[in-house]
């Protein structure tokens, strides 16, 4: 995340993890690091299709440098 975000040509993508470590911290960290979205295994379809959908009106919209991110309870 450092490296693509020091990046200017990466900077602007919004990257979105997916991983098995499901600890509150862990997706704490993940957020705290830079990600767009911290996705959780299993993989929850349609809270994946929405982190798309996210990225790329966030995307479309240059709003990746001003972007909050959102934890999901599910």
């Amino acid at each position: 995340m450092k490296i693509l975000r020091k990046d200017a040509s990466t900077s602007h993508i919004p990257v979105i993890a997916l991983s098995a470590n499901a600890m509150i911290r862990d997706i704490e960290k993940g957020l705290e690091s830079g990600f767009f979205r911290y996705l959780t295994k299993p993989i929850k379809i349609n809270e994946f299709l929405n982190a798309l959908d996210d990225a790329l009106i966030f995307s479309e919209r240059g709003l990746v440098n001003e972007m909050k991110p959102e934890k999901y309870d599910d």
